[in-house]
């Protein structure tokens, strides 16, 4: 017997898509890649070149995370106050914003009821 839940194959494959997408990113890796940390976490950054131009990937070694920021969305989180990061490492793995299709599912939920 194996025991597995509800969307387990699309999480894996939805996984080993975006490992193959970071390593095809790594194949075009430019410069050292930088490692920061502390005693609560660690990341690596690597400048990559895209079809689009330059991103720095950046990865979380220990979750396994990763995101490629492209100039624009790096000079975002200048913009952003301290407040923002409070809130993004207080519900790691969430997003900041509610998104558009859960707005309406919620609507639909409150008016039949």
């Amino acid at each position: 017997m194996t025991i597995g839940w509800e969307g387990e194959r699309e999480d894996a494959e939805k996984a080993a898509r975006a490992e193959r997408e970071r390593l095809r990113l790594l194949e075009h890796a430019q410069g050292e890649t930088l490692v920061l940390g502390n005693e609560f976490s660690e990341i690596r950054v690597t400048k990559v070149e895209t079809r689009n131009g330059a991103r720095l990937l950046v990865e979380s070694p220990r979750s396994g995370q990763w995101i490629a920021l492209c100039p624009l969305e790096l000079e975002a989180l200048t913009w952003q106050q301290t407040a923002t990061f409070s809130e993004m490492i207080g519900h790691p793995f969430g997003s900041l914003v509610k998104d558009e299709s859960l707005v309406e599912d919620e609507s639909v939920v409150e008016d039949g009821e």
